[in-house]
């Protein structure tokens, strides 16, 4: 029996595959290196197809940030808050993670999809059933986010791994001589002996976070 030809046997073509190889695409390239022309190539289809199923190349970065949203752990509305936003907190930052495009990304897109929706609504809706007000727990997701992102961008483009901190103390220990910095020094001297390690603590801020979000409801 002769072989089927490749139209016959290869896989339709649909937004939820677009979108995935989009982020695929990202992941393996970065977000700068993503264009239409680029992901028809590597569905193997013209440019062209691409438009049944995105509308523009904005459509495909609303998308594709609405796939990586969905990762994310929304919090349960009710029982335990504290336990419920840490989980969600873990959660995007450990997406963030995998996706490392999508922490500029995220935060510059205006047409929101379901996934980001039903994120943020399930957020607020845990604050509120905690007690929060709704401008407190407005006030509360966006701090929240604030931490998440701004500290994974900060993780993202240090320029050290952690195990290069203590070399790099010793390094720049002659740059912040005791006299002028001495704090500084001190806590260089610290790094280079090994007794702190000069990582940033994710934990430690989203900590102070929630012990401050706890404070101000039983106000």
């Amino acid at each position: 029996m002769a072989d089927k030809p490749a139209s016959a046997t290869r896989t339709p073509l649909n937004r939820d595959r677009v979108l995935r190889t989009a982020v695929q695409f990202a992941d393996e390239h970065g977000l700068t290196a993503l264009s239409m022309r680029k992901l028809a190539q590597v569905l193997g289809v013209e440019a062209m197809s691409l438009y049944n199923h995105v509308r523009n190349k904005d459509d495909l970065l609303d998308g594709i940030v609405d796939l990586v949203v969905a990762e994310i752990e929304a919090p349960a509305i009710g029982g335990d808050w504290k336990s419920a936003l840490r989980k969600r907190a873990t959660s995007a930052h450990e997406m963030l993670r995998r996706h490392p495009w999508a922490t500029g990304l995220i935060g510059s897109r205006i047409n929101v999809g379901p996934a980001m929706l039903h994120y943020i609504d399930a957020t607020v809706g845990c604050l509120l059933a905690a007690g929060f007000t709704y401008q407190q727990a407005d006030r509360a997701w966006n701090a929240l986010d604030s931490h998440i992102y701004g500290f994974t961008l900060q993780e993202q483009n240090f320029p050290l791994e952690p195990a290069e901190y203590a070399s790099a103390a010793a390094q720049f220990l002659p740059l912040i001589p005791a006299e002028e910095y001495p704090h500084m020094n001190a806590l260089a001297e610290r790094v280079i002996a090994g007794t702190h390690n000069g990582v940033a603590d994710f934990d430690f801020g989203l900590e102070l976070i929630l012990d401050g979000l706890e404070r101000l409801r039983s106000v």
